[in-house]
């Protein structure tokens, strides 16, 4: 029986490195042939000699962790010589930081607006329907912002302590 995923045909490994491919060959069960490149990779950036030893110092069950670390790493650096994986982690790290921001951002929206229907109404006169700005009826502030949407969720506001976000008293 051979040792790559074909009968006839060596590993990745043995045909880049023009060697025979014996049956207990390390590499042929992480180099098939039909992945040429993946080995070309490996070899460039870590050398044949350090992925055998590699290899034969680690259990079975972890080299294929292991050569799929390689070829990830091989790859970056093929791609980005100075920084590998580290480039990409970098840049998906900064990508998740904006998006964290951006996820904030929405939240403290959320909560201001479940909070500006969670506020008990006061006494204070009904606001009618919010007015058109520019014509007649004198007075500013518009009143447009101004109804009494309430958030469809229950949600619990901390603001409900009689904290006012526009002025005023409060216990917080």
């Amino acid at each position: 029986m051979a040792s790559s995923s074909s009968y006839n045909s060596p590993c990745a490994a043995c045909k880049f490195l023009r060697r025979k491919c014996m049956p207990g060959c390390i590499f042929a069960p992480y180099f098939p042939p039909e992945e040429p490149q993946k080995f070309a990779n490996v070899h460039k950036i870590f050398g044949a000699s350090n992925v055998s030893k590699l290899l034969n110092d680690l259990l079975p069950h972890q080299r294929d962790d292991a050569v799929n670390s390689l070829a990830y790493e091989a790859e970056a650096r093929v791609r980005d010589p100075v920084y590998g994986c580290v480039g990409a982690i970098s840049f998906l790290q900064r990508q998740v930081d904006r998006l964290q921001k951006e996820l904030d951002a929405a939240n403290a929206d959320l909560i201001r607006f479940a909070c500006a229907g969670a506020i008990p109404p006061s006494p204070a006169p009904v606001v009618g329907p919010p007015r058109q700005r520019g014509g007649g009826g004198g007075g500013g502030g518009g009143g447009f912002y101004q109804s009494n949407y309430t958030f469809p969720y229950n949600y619990h506001c901390p603001w409900n302590g009689g904290y006012n976000p526009h002025g005023g008293g409060g216990d917080m």
